[in-house]
């Protein structure tokens, strides 16, 4: 019969990650799949297919998005063909919902079972999409808990599977050995600089960082990891924007953001992924961030939550200090870092209140299983019942009981 075919859809590189790590799962349950779609360098070393590159769709913000669309549409056009042509027994939507949640009606319409892993912020803004969901959505598989809630109230058959980072162990290599390698010094406390990944959050986040950096000369050294997932290009701009930031302490460059964050005193985060990566190791932080004017514009007047870092949303309350474009100046940065560097009562009650974020991450179904075997297990499952149901439906068919009688 052959083994079952999924059709894959991870455009950011949070996504590609978890794609890997779930093409990966799926394979141990049933060696014999086969993977196709949309993904990173990293999906396709593992087995996808790779219809559409990754990095030649993920776009950040309003404005760029607008300016990319025909390009972005035109690869859109190659993964509707793709499904068309391939007939997958099951499809995994990864994020990335301005793609996935056109491509979830696609696949739809031609029968197959969806599953959208890492749920689109629509409890923030766009709420008009959950028609979407509640449509063309078979399950929704959520990372942060009050997410189940949310699409059940609505009609969405959904579960929390729990956070794929929080079933990450913390980084083996030592302080001291983090140190020889990076040629820091381990006597004196770190503070890392998380501006993000992409080329316009480089931009954006990273000078103002690297002011408050040049305050905090006699507080700390200053690490920077560079995500796997970064250009050349984007290489490039990041020691750019340092050399050209003047005379200023060094900031050293890391490739292994887990371990930087596991050993700095403090840190400066872009929101996002790397904000749960630093709640989940305990890492005290500033969480900072900037867009375009004109998409911070649309983004106040239509996101309706009362924090922007996950943190204090899974919390409901402000465990970590949240500076947000116009609040994001580097004399904030330092008046905030100072006191968790300096303030052991301030620090030990944002550790312990992270302490309590880290484990409401946790999936406490009794299995042991992690968050993305949990996936591989609901996705082989659909795969494989669809399969039977398919070849049934093939067996009954007309044209199937003629070839039988010939």
């Amino acid at each position: 019969m052959g083994g079952p075919r999924f059709f894959i859809s991870a455009g950011e590189a949070s996504g590609e990650h978890y794609g890997t790590l779930l093409i990966e799962a799926i394979r141990r349950l049933a060696p014999e799949a086969n993977f196709f779609g949309l993904g990173g360098q990293r999906m396709q070393a593992v087995g996808l297919d790779r219809v559409v590159k990754a990095e030649d769709v993920a776009i950040m913000g309003i404005t760029e998005v607008i300016r990319h669309m025909p390009r972005i549409y035109g690869e859109y056009r190659k993964l509707k063909r793709s499904i068309q042509r391939e007939k997958p027994d099951a499809a995994i939507l990864i994020d990335f919902p301005d793609v996935n949640l056109a491509l979830a009606r696609e696949l739809h319409n031609h029968g197959v079972p969806v599953i959208f892993f890492v749920s689109p912020q629509l409890w923030a803004w766009k709420k008009h999409r959950i028609r979407q969901v509640q449509r063309y959505v078979d399950r929704m598989l959520v990372i942060f808990p009050f997410e189940q809630r949310f699409y059940e109230e609505r009609g969405v058959s959904a579960t929390f599977v729990g956070h794929p980072l929080a079933d990450s162990p913390l980084p083996p290599i030592s302080r001291a050995s983090f140190a020889a390698e990076n040629g820091l010094n381990p006597s004196k406390p770190w503070i890392a600089l998380l501006p993000g990944s992409r080329s316009k959050e480089i931009d954006l986040n990273l000078p103002t960082m690297l002011q408050a950096v040049a305050e905090l000369k006699e507080d700390a050294e200053f690490v920077l990891p560079l995500a796997p997932t970064l250009t050349t290009e984007h290489r490039a701009k990041v020691a750019s924007a340092i050399r050209l930031s003047g005379e200023r302490p060094r900031v050293t460059l890391v490739h292994d953001a887990r371990a930087a964050l596991a050993h700095a005193r403090a840190s400066i985060v872009a929101s996002g992924t790397a904000t749960v990566e630093a709640a989940l190791i305990g890492n005290p932080f500033v969480v900072v961030y900037r867009i375009s004017d004109l998409s911070y514009a649309v983004a106040k007047r239509f996101v309706k939550v009362p924090f922007v870092a996950m943190v204090n949303l899974i919390a409901n309350r402000e465990v970590v200090p949240e500076l947000i474009q116009g609040d994001f100046t580097s004399a904030n940065v330092v008046l905030h870092l100072r006191r968790l560097l300096h303030n052991e009562e301030v620090r030990e009650t944002m550790k312990k209140d992270l302490r309590q974020v880290a484990a409401m991450l946790h999936a406490a179904d009794g299995t042991g299983h992690t968050s993305i075997e949990r996936v591989a297990e609901i996705a082989v499952s659909l795969a494989f019942n669809d399969k039977a149901a398919a070849n049934q439906r093939n067996i009954h068919s007309p044209s199937t009981v003629l070839s039988k009688a010939r």
